[in-house]
């Protein structure tokens, strides 16, 4: 999983935090954590495709959450920055090489690596589905929550 998945989790907590009447621009958000502004654009681009953030354009324009913290999940961000691909993909090397010779007719059960991958696969994806932007913003340190809306106010 790319760096791409914490940078927009972060700021998704972020703009929750910010709760704000006026969009937060890309560049208080690469300046507050100190990232790539061209890079985390992209990545937040993707959110707004997948109808997590909204974004305004022009001058005073930015991001900011298009549904509430409590309808956001931490999978919906991580499928909206990495895609829906499954991490995990069984390609049967069992039944190549010189160990897959001549039992193909044995492999008539499937794959045990393959079925443990998608067990794991489905326990992450279930907790990741479980979890919102509100629980990480309760999880946060109250006093980053207020600092970050003290420098918006003066920054932002």
């Amino acid at each position: 999983m790319g760096v791409g998945v914490e940078w927009a989790l972060h700021c998704c907590v972020a703009l929750a935090w910010l709760e704000g009447d006026r969009p937060v621009s890309i560049g208080w958000l690469a300046g507050w954590f100190g990232v790539p502004q061209e890079y985390l654009k992209k990545r937040l681009q993707g959110l707004v495709r997948a109808g997590i953030l909204e974004s305004t354009a022009g001058v005073g324009g930015g991001f900011g959450l298009a549904r509430a913290a409590e309808r956001i999940t931490v999978m919906d961000v991580v499928v909206a920055v990495e895609g829906g691909a499954e991490p995990f993909r069984c390609t049967e090397i069992r039944q190549q090489g010189v160990g897959g010779v001549g039992s193909v007719s044995k492999f008539t059960r499937p794959c045990g690596v393959a079925v443990a991958m998608r067990r794991a696969e489905m326990a992450w994806r279930r907790e990741l589905a479980a979890q919102t932007i509100a629980d990480l913003v309760r999880v946060a340190p109250a006093e980053t929550a207020a600092r970050a809306r003290k420098h918006f106010a003066q920054n932002g």
